[in-house]
């Protein structure tokens, strides 16, 4: 597991109830977390990374591969 994936999986445990290990291959629509809670990880996210993302920006990531493989190409 990459560092990137290593700090986006404690932001998940520190603040999602999901009750598994995150999936970081799966659709996130399919996760079964609240648009709401979506929201809130994406901004916690954002501050961890320092990317400045736009909520509606976040919708272009379907897994969180997607996001961390955008975090990693950001150097």
């Amino acid at each position: 597991m990459s560092s990137t994936e290593d700090r986006i999986k404690k932001i998940i445990d520190d603040n999602l109830d999901v009750g598994r290990e995150p999936n970081f291959d799966a659709k996130l629509v399919d996760s079964g977390v609240s648009s709401v809670d979506c929201v809130s990880f994406f901004k916690l996210v954002n501050e961890e990374f320092s990317l400045g993302l736009a909520a509606e920006e976040c919708r272009q990531f379907e897994t969180l591969r997607d996001l961390v493989n955008f975090i990693d190409a950001r150097g």
